[in-house]
């Protein structure tokens, strides 16, 4: 048992004594709870403050430990981490889509615009249907917003009022794109650069390149916009901390950067592409 269990255990046993007394006892209790929590609040709120000035690094080392996150959480002190971006936006889409298919229709994600657009291909019955305008309004544009409200607009690529009407190939359709040369990239460094619809990012190690979507999957914010340094970039939105050689987010271990092979001949930088990304 952690230490953290532990504790719950203690609070919860006390609580269980409590909930035996009358109702004048309880209420007692209860208040003197209250006052009890308030005055810790404020500790942390006046200690918080503190901190970020002085210290956000050791502030942040401190909210690892699941004994001051749970404490700092229960006084609404820090916000519980929300699902990345990305993984919101397909949770969006799947609880639509049983709807979507019982008319033989589909929506697939396409890619990220910016931080706040995202494209979408309405698929069967859904790309040709003459309410599909509204299927896209009132169903997958408003999935995606309740999951997401830093998604501003969405779009249908292959929707007749698109501005890009393009024609997608599978997305397990793949080829390899040449996106610059070695020499470009600087040693320890990025490079980014707009290839197809997507904005890229590379990093190097010598002859080692490493490829990503240039968009943290927490939301969406350009990743050249942070601080390298050693491998491990910053976001600038929320700090979340990635480690560029293996794509790997160093903040929440469940996220990962959206990756794409490298291969160097001659020189020249290849990377691998999603068609439909092109």
């Amino acid at each position: 048992m952690t230490q953290l269990q532990k504790l719950i255990a203690e609070i919860n046993r006390f609580e269980a004594i409590i909930a035996q007394w009358d109702e004048s006892q309880r209420c007692v209790a209860v208040g003197l709870k209250r006052a009890i929590e308030d005055l810790h609040k404020a500790a942390l709120t006046n200690l918080i403050k503190t901190v970020k000035q002085e210290a956000m690094p050791a502030l942040r080392q401190a909210v690892n430990d699941e004994v001051v996150y749970s404490v700092l959480l229960y006084h609404e002190l820090i916000k519980p981490p929300q699902p990345p971006l990305l993984e919101r936006i397909q949770t969006a889409l799947e609880e639509i889509r049983p709807g979507l298919k019982s008319h033989n229709g589909d929506v697939e994600f396409i890619a990220l615009k910016a931080a706040d657009t995202v494209e979408v291909k309405l698929i069967g019955n859904c790309s040709s249907c003459s309410t599909s305008t509204l299927t896209l309004t009132q169903t997958v544009e408003q999935a995606i917003k309740n999951h997401c409200p830093e998604i501003t607009q969405v779009i249908a690529v292959n929707h007749p009022n698109s501005v890009n009407n393009t024609t997608f190939l599978p997305e397990d359709t793949a080829t390899w794109v040449k996106v610059t040369t070695i020499d470009q990239i600087p040693e320890s460094g990025i490079l980014t650069g707009q290839v197809g619809k997507n904005s890229l990012i590379l990093y190097r190690q010598g002859r080692n390149i490493t490829c990503y979507l240039n968009a943290c999957p927490h939301l969406a914010t350009p990743l050249d916009r942070g601080k390298l340094k050693n491998s491990i970039l910053t976001c600038a939105s929320h700090s979340f901390e990635y480690n560029l050689e293996t794509g790997e987010c160093l903040t929440v271990p469940d996220i990962t950067l959206q990756s794409y092979p490298v291969q160097i001949k001659k020189e020249k930088v290849f990377v691998q592409l999603p068609k439909y990304a092109i």
